[in-house]
């Protein structure tokens, strides 16, 4: 029983910490204001997580794992591939454009990871796992369709998601910049025009 008290508290701070990390940052937040938005003491939270940077280490994770759970679930098939791909690039936009709490954590966090050699790894393994399943998609279904891409099919998904994160972080500073419609047609035009039928590649 001990340790499940332990996990759940475990999780409470988690929780907690990306709450407080949304609202404020990394660089304004500390850990007596976590463990008081958790309910605990600075003491108890010390026993999960002796340091600032172990608990950023959980918080990472936790918060790559929900963005990609929502990620996935856009990966629906459907009937035609190109419906498909435009519903999965909406889901990408609004998981990135709604600033939920763990968008908002991944965002800050891969900021200070300019500075933070650690935070890399586990940022570097949620882009790998966003790009793997953009090129799934992407081989599964349009390439089936006799289409061919003009640059290696490892590197078009990485340009959406550079695309993807670069228009999000100026939709962050200037809302009324840019609207959802023609930056989901916007990239799903780029990403199809990358494509050439395999008749024409010859």
């Amino acid at each position: 029983m001990a340790y499940a008290k332990s996990a759940i508290s475990s999780q409470q701070i988690i929780e907690a910490a990306i709450r407080v990390l949304a609202r404020q940052g990394y660089a304004r937040t500390t850990l007596l204001e976590i463990a008081k938005e958790a309910g605990m003491s600075k003491g108890a939270l010390h026993y999960h997580y002796p340091t600032k940077e172990a608990l950023i280490h959980a918080v990472l994770e936790t918060a790559c794992n929900v963005v990609q759970a929502r990620t996935v679930e856009a990966w629906s098939p459907s009937e035609n591939p190109f419906e498909a791909l435009r519903k999965s690039l909406e889901e990408l936009w609004a998981t990135r454009a709604q600033r939920t709490d763990e968008a908002l954590v991944v965002a800050d966090l891969l900021a200070l990871s300019l500075y933070d050699e650690s935070l890399r790894p586990k940022l570097a393994e949620f882009y790998e796992l966003g790009a793997r399943q953009i090129r799934d998609y992407l081989e599964e279904h349009l390439i089936s369709l006799g289409l061919e891409p003009r640059i290696p099919l490892d590197l078009l998904p990485r340009i959406v998601i550079g695309m993807l994160d670069g228009l999000v972080m100026q939709a962050f500073v200037d809302p009324d910049a840019l609207s959802p419609d023609e930056v989901v047609d916007a990239i799903q035009t780029i990403a199809i025009s990358i494509f050439t039928s395999g008749t024409e590649a010859k």
